[in-house]
């Protein structure tokens, strides 16, 4: 299997990146990895990693491909694709469109990923909008949400397929038999919320390939009524941020509490392995990146502040989907959809 990783994305790139690479050489034997980016300086990194003695075991299976320029958050992401012909956008994922790799893992600007991702590697055909799916940073059961920020203004048969393709890869991502899909609103009630979710509820009320469990509220969300979270870029994306915002608040509190007496430091100490424990459950560092669904090869957005082992754990990511084969499972079931099979055969 061969991954691209953009070696330029993010705020600490390139080091974050090849370090983050050539670590998930060392655990992944089938993998071989292509860092795009300016050449010289991706070398002089890799030459830079701090065990050498590791890395000759796994250099054979790194690859380094010439991309000189870097498309940045503050460019318009199409008129960049466009113009910057050797971006490491557009070297990386020409390779996954020829099948010379596939998959492609970066840090950089959302909105190239999005773009370049349907311009050069392609929708699955009857995917109207490829949509961002996060697992949030919620311990016990996995939740995914999609769509996290990819389309702002969506049409309700845009959320229903959000729908199929986030049932798709939990089922062969995280091996949920049969994932519940639930429905972003501000109410349980099938009468509850704007239009536009009115009308995506009435659609996923009909047979469609996957198990609808009905309207989910926010806090029922984060406390596991549902394993998909369906709903349009602009709510998903609130909520995420919110969800962040709101761990990164709780743990500040509880430290800032135990620390402000002798007993809670003593306290602190003697529960010190369960905060840690606690602590890792909620770390979206572990997620690694949100997989962009609804495209012809598996593409991973990691978070632009991500360090080394971020970076390892999307592409770990990216290796799980291209494993369980989510692109095919998306696309056999639009298939399906668009040829009016029976229900049971879609079971």
């Amino acid at each position: 299997m061969k991954i691209v990783v953009d070696a330029m994305g993010g705020d600490f790139a390139p080091k974050v990146n090849v370090d983050g690479a050539i670590d998930a050489l060392r655990e992944f034997d089938d993998v071989s990895i292509i860092l795009v980016g300016p050449q010289q300086q991706v070398e002089e990194t890799i030459g830079a990693y701090a065990d050498q003695r590791a890395l000759e075991g796994v250099r054979e299976r790194l690859t380094v491909v010439d991309a000189p320029e870097v498309i940045t958050t503050e460019e318009h992401p199409v008129m960049a694709l466009r113009r910057k012909k050797n971006s490491t956008f557009v070297v990386g994922m020409d390779l996954v469109r020829r099948k010379e790799a596939e998959a492609f893992v970066s840090a950089g600007s959302t909105g190239a990923l999005m773009a370049g991702a349907m311009f050069k590697i392609g929708r699955i055909k009857g995917i109207d909008r490829p949509a961002l799916a996060t697992l949030l940073p919620v311990p016990g059961r996995p939740l995914l949400m999609v769509d996290a920020g990819a389309n702002v203004d969506c049409k309700p048969s845009w959320i229903v397929q959000f729908a199929m393709m986030g049932s798709a890869y939990m089922n062969r991502v995280m091996n949920l038999e049969k994932p519940q899909v639930g429905l972003l609103n501000i109410g349980v009630e099938a009468a509850k919320g704007n239009e536009q979710v009115q009308q995506t509820y009435a659609l996923m009320e009909k047979p469609q390939p996957f198990e609808f469990c009905g309207n989910i509220e926010a806090r029922d969300a984060l406390a596991g009524k549902c394993d998909v979270l369906a709903t349009d870029g602009f709510a998903g994306n609130v909520l995420l941020k919110n969800t962040e915002g709101a761990i990164s608040m709780l743990f500040s509190l509880l430290k800032e509490g135990l620390m402000g007496s002798t007993k809670g430091k003593v306290a602190a100490l003697l529960a010190k392995d369960t905060f840690k424990t606690l602590k890792k459950s909620f770390d979206a560092t572990e997620i690694g990146g949100a997989p962009l669904l609804g495209v012809e090869g598996a593409v991973i957005k990691a978070h632009g502040n991500s360090n080394a082992r971020a970076i390892f754990c999307a592409i770990r990511q990216a290796k799980q989907v291209v494993d369980g084969g989510v692109v095919e499972v998306i696309r056999e079931e639009v298939a399906r959809l668009s040829t009016g099979a029976p229900e049971e055969e879609k079971a």
